[in-house]
């Protein structure tokens, strides 16, 4: 069957159940609700949408980017801003979608020049070229922007964790200067040999890589003063440098300086967390002190932003330790060395190997990863993903499994991160050279397309299913029968518990709760969103559908 044939078969379902209301023994208007309290948040099972925001929506036209020279395909500016991110936020789409925390590349401001450098003229559309850690990027936006997303976000019950990068600058221009020699070293290129040839190098040519190993103090560059001078604010930012390194104590080394323009973010803008750059190739006592000054300064945003970040909160911190695999425990070996960079900042990781993973079959696939959380006493979290805007070898390249994508990532044990246009099949091979083929615009236009209605539909009901019920991604994996799983959880007087079957026949099914759920009781599925009883160890569904999602409706 091609694969526009399935679409129509699909899709004609799909409308049947809506327009029908086909589902399982529903109750159109429920008087009674199946839980008395609201589900807590819990990182452990949170979904994180990951965007780029130059290409994802484009909501101020006024501050477009037009360069003098034509970039290479995807290696430009699209569009895209700050203001895009809030008025998708206001929409409702990342509530529709389930996801509960945002994470955007940087938005500081990069390179004004473009390099060429083998995959033809490119910008810092994507934000790890950094030029200032201390201003917004013109061409995304303001700070007033960042303040008013981040207020909408909150505003929304989602989170927003910022890209940091203290590894590098970015690259050398016409219009981009060099860093002076006691704050960057242009070489060697890394070797990946051991630790040092890790720390101790640029990641490519022309990418000046920050001396975070120097013990010689430094003053601000001059190309930056003078920068600050042109816009009428050296004298503030001089100020406010020196009563930063007065109060830690901290000596003037290159780090503790991106640590303190970094962290100045959560103050201003009360963001409630970090996903940190290129974290193997920095010291990792350099991410501890990131930490702390973090966590120091998430208690003063708590103070200025009452209404937002709750007290019990702690600042949250990701890291992209590239290459990190989960199913190797918690260090990380560059040969001759080991480090635990849990038990240095670090809340969660970015789980590389799940890509590789993700074609297992379900049952193998959530056993394994139950049992990484059975073995993991540390408490440490990993983030899964099946795309990325770095990763050349993600689990569907050519969006051929769309829906099972959506099912692998949402409903594994752990954290999921979706990147954006996973949940409608952005393409992932552009006609550009280079990670630019990741990097695609969220083409808006496309949702109309039936394939897309229905993929999207998909996603958010795994997204719903997982957002309103932490046993998902949090709890204990128990297998029923085939296909048909169990979770639990349960914290403090919190106890959540679901049951969910894939690849079940279409129509009428008999699912198996496993003893989960006792006879009598109302249960309701995410999927076709209707209403059933459990009726001597079983419920009976009737609809389209092949998966059925079960659990307890949130009020």
């Amino acid at each position: 069957m091609s694969k526009l044939v399935q679409y129509f078969f699909i899709s004609v379902l799909f409308f049947l159940s809506v327009l029908l209301n086909i589902g399982c023994s529903q109750k159109l208007n429920p008087t009674v609700s199946d839980t008395k309290t609201k589900n807590p948040f819990v990182w452990e099972n949170s979904t994180i949408y990951f965007l780029l925001t130059d290409r994802f929506y484009n909501a101020d036209k006024t501050n477009d980017f037009k360069p003098d020279v034509t970039p290479a395909k995807l290696r430009g500016y699209e569009g895209g801003d700050i203001k895009g991110i809030t008025a998708k936020v206001e929409e409702g789409y990342f509530n529709k979608l389930g996801a509960d925390v945002l994470w955007m590349t940087p938005l500081v401001e990069n390179i004004s020049g473009f390099v060429d450098e083998g995959t033809g003229i490119s910008f810092g559309f994507h934000g790890y070229w950094i030029k200032d850690w201390t201003a917004i990027d013109p061409r995304l936006g303001t700070k007033e922007d960042v303040r008013n997303m981040v207020k909408a976000a909150h505003d929304k019950g989602l989170k927003v964790i910022m890209d940091v990068v203290i590894n590098h600058t970015g690259p050398v221009t016409e219009k981009d200067p060099v860093w002076p020699t006691d704050w960057v070293r242009t070489g060697p290129i890394c070797s990946y040999k051991d630790y040092k040839t890790t720390i101790e190098c640029t990641l490519v040519d022309n990418l000046p890589d920050i001396l975070t190993n120097t013990t010689k103090e430094v003053d601000v560059p001059k190309h930056l003063q003078d920068k600050w001078k042109k816009e009428g604010r050296w004298e503030q930012e001089m100020s406010s440098l020196d009563t930063f390194f007065k109060r830690t104590g901290y000596p003037r080394l290159p780090h503790y300086y991106i640590i303190k323009w970094i962290t100045d973010m959560i103050i201003e803008f009360g963001i409630d967390g970090f996903r940190v750059d290129t974290v193997k190739h920095v010291e990792e006592s350099v991410w501890k002190s990131l930490k702390e000054e973090a966590e120091n300064a998430f208690e003063v945003a708590k103070k200025k932003f009452p209404t937002e970040l709750p007290k019990e909160e702690s600042f949250f911190m990701l890291g992209e330790l590239y290459g990190y695999n989960a199913a190797n425990g918690p260090l990380y070996d560059f040969g001759d060395t080991e480090v635990d960079y849990y038990a240095h900042g670090f809340d969660a990781l970015i789980n590389f190997g799940f890509v590789t993973d993700a074609k297992l079959s379900y049952s193998d696939l959530f056993k394994k990863y139950d049992e990484l959380h059975r073995k993991n006493t540390g408490g440490q979290k990993f983030v899964h993903y099946v795309s990325s805007h770095d990763d050349g070898n993600p689990f569907d390249k050519k969006r051929e499994k769309v829906l099972e994508s959506g099912t692998k990532l949402l409903l594994t044990p752990g954290m999921a991160q979706i990147y954006y246009g996973d949940e409608i099949g952005r393409t992932l091979t552009a006609e550009a050279k280079g990670d630019a083929q990741l990097r695609s615009s969220m083409d808006w236009k496309s949702f109309e397309e039936n394939d897309k209605m229905i993929s999207l539909d998909h996603w958010q009901k795994l997204g719903q299913f997982r957002k309103n019920n932490p046993a998902v991604g949090a709890g204990s994996h128990v297998n029923i029968d085939k296909n048909v799983f169990g979770r639990i959880y349960q914290k403090g007087k919190i106890k959540n518990t679901v049951v969910f079957a894939l690849d079940q026949q279409r129509g009428e099914k008999s699912i198996p709760v496993g003893g989960l759920f006792k006879d009598g009781e109302e249960l309701y599925d995410y999927y076709s969103k209707g209403y059933t009883k459990v009726v001597k160890g079983m419920v009976k569904i009737n609809n389209p559908f092949h998966i059925v999602l079960l659990g307890k409706k949130n009020p």
